[in-house]
């Protein structure tokens, strides 16, 4: 499948609608998978009261804000990954946060033009504008069939009822638990009485319940502006935050054309900047297509991954960014032209190394903690969302009276060029901290069609995210099921630094020595890492597949419609 040149298409929302899969079948029901059991629920209960894909991707992101508060949440935003089934149209509904008017270029350094790195990770002035409440309230109008307030409902019942403290939530607590104790308002609904929650006690959260209530009744205005607006806002700025009401008053969802590759059978339809995941995939498929890589014995695979990935991420850092204030060389970058000139550079007996690439600098003179889920309705609608408050809790506030915590994404910027972010991720001029800008983002929702199987991925895991997608990636093309592309050991290269960083079982003695060998550097991670979650629709079999990864406690749920039940 992978052997010819591969050949990348940018395709236009017009041409998507004369393209149609082999099998024209719709699937025998609905599967969706998603990082907690709650979130799974919501979407299945949307589903079932008549409800498609978008419906549930309403209710699924709002459930996943309110009972993981870790990955995402109402203070942040994310990529909704979107396929009509009517009309085969894809669309990437682009919700992510957006800096405020007042940030500069030096906002997080000092006076000697040092970056201090907590000032981008905690507190009020790490906050870029959410994009989440507006993404809902867009899907809804533009995709769904049920009203708002439908969708929202389980999230709201979750959010005032409560719901019981697992034990993932109560050790990133304990991890973040400094950064919050310094929020009241964080403190009072995740830190009773000053400490951690007992374990399987509720936590409510009242305030989150009644702007959930407020966005069904108001829709976006209910948020952004009005006194609502005026209350995030004040809070924002009495922390030390640089909000402002026009920042919330202008933000806008954005439809984007997806990043779509076209090779060999296969159809790779994925994020497109502000997210660099979309890009990055599309050069590596490429690569390994022709240098033969999923041909080859395992530990030359992996050492044409590794290379791939090492010139992938090098120029996300120098070129990607905000699509709507940089301009990007993505025609460039996508083509087969320079993955021919990459997979030449390969020497399958020798590790490259990084210092000895044109830095990202030099090439632009002058530019896991996040959630993911994935659903396929029984019409064969298809969602893959990835959503982010960035770190763990985000910036661990939350503006008083309002419920909401928010994100700390403008550590996704580049503080400085050369200077890396919580992630290790380096970056130019091209991702610089400025008003209005969107920050990079590694997140990579991304659908998979070949001539029999469609494939919904996706994962948080902050830089490591296109990797584990990339591995899914090649994991459904070697014919893999759900369970086997969520639970598969990963590893992972991102250019700097110059390392393979890699879970347990990712290689054997062998292939570790055999690497070791050739040149690479190998750090194991210490832990397992990611929290994937794929759902498959077998067209050729007419069978439905999903799983949640097993590394985390989130569901899978597959629902056949009653003309497919079995008797």
């Amino acid at each position: 499948m992978m052997r010819r040149l591969a050949q990348l298409c940018l395709l236009t929302g017009a041409l998507w609608a004369g393209l149609a899969l082999a099998a024209a079948d719709t699937p025998p029901g609905f599967a969706l998978s998603s990082a907690h059991p709650d979130a799974t629920a919501a979407g299945v209960e949307i589903l079932e009261a008549g409800g498609n894909a978008f419906d549930a991707a309403v209710a699924v992101s709002a459930a996943l804000a309110v009972v993981e508060p870790t990955g995402s949440g109402m203070g942040g935003g994310g990529f909704w990954l979107l396929h009509l089934a009517d009309t085969g149209r894809q669309v990437m509904v682009d919700g992510r946060e957006e800096a405020p008017s007042a940030a500069t270029a030096t906002l997080y350094q000092n006076d000697a033009g040092e970056v201090v790195p907590q000032l981008s990770r905690d507190g009020a002035l790490a906050a870029a504008i959410p994009g989440q409440p507006a993404a809902l309230v867009h899907l809804a109008k533009e995709y769904g069939r049920l009203p708002l307030a439908r969708s929202l409902a389980p999230a709201i019942r979750l959010a005032r009822d409560g719901f019981p403290v697992d034990g993932p939530l109560l050790a990133r607590l304990a991890y973040r638990f400094q950064a919050l104790a310094k929020s009241p308002a964080a403190a009072r609904v995740f830190l009773p009485d000053g400490g951690l929650p007992a374990p399987d006690s509720l936590i409510r959260q009242p305030d989150l319940a009644d702007m959930l209530e407020r966005l069904a009744r108001e829709g976006r205005d209910g948020f952004y502006t009005g006194e609502y607006a005026r209350r995030l806002v004040d809070g924002v700025r009495a922390a030390g935050g640089i909000w402002r009401m026009e920042d919330l008053a202008r933000y806008q969802v954005r439809e984007r054309e997806p990043i779509t590759l076209e090779l060999d059978g296969l159809r790779l339809v994925s994020a497109s900047p502000p997210s660099s995941g979309g890009v990055v995939l599309s050069q590596v498929m490429q690569v390994l297509s022709l240098t033969e890589a999923l041909s080859r014995p395992p530990v030359d695979r992996k050492h044409l991954v590794i290379e791939a990935l090492r010139t992938a991420y090098r120029d996300r850092a120098a070129w990607l960014g905000d699509p709507d204030h940089v301009d990007m060389p993505i025609t460039r970058l996508t083509s087969a032209e320079y993955a021919a000139e990459i997979a030449a550079e390969i020497d399958l007996e020798q590790a490259r190394r990084s210092a000895d690439l044109a830095p990202p600098q030099q090439l632009y003179a002058d530019r896991p903690n996040t959630t993911h889920f994935s659903i396929i309705d029984a019409e064969g609608n298809r969602v893959a969302a990835t959503l982010s408050i960035n770190l763990s809790f985000g910036s661990a506030y939350m503006v008083p009276g309002t419920g909401i915590l928010l994100n700390d994404e403008m550590d996704d910027f580049s503080a400085k060029p050369g200077v890396p972010n919580a992630y290790g991720l380096v970056g130019t001029q091209a991702n610089a901290v400025g008003p209005g800008r969107r920050p990079l983002s590694s997140m990579t929702p991304t659908f998979v069609e070949t001539g029999d199987r469609v494939a919904v991925l996706g994962t948080p895991g902050g830089s490591r995210i296109i990797t584990m997608v990339l591995l899914g990636v090649l994991a459904t093309l070697d014919g893999a099921d759900a369970q086997t592309i969520v639970s598969a050991p990963r590893y992972h290269h991102q250019y700097l630094p110059d390392a393979v960083y890699y879970e347990p079982g990712a290689f054997t003695e062998a292939e570790q020595a055999e690497l070791e060998a050739r040149g690479f550097t190998l750090r194991s991670a210490g832990r397992e890492y990611g929290n994937f979650h794929a759902v498959l629709w077998n067209t050729a079999d007419h069978q439905l597949d999903a799983a949640a990864d097993p590394r985390g406690i989130g569901t899978a749920a597959v629902r056949l419609a009653p003309a497919a039940e079995s008797p």
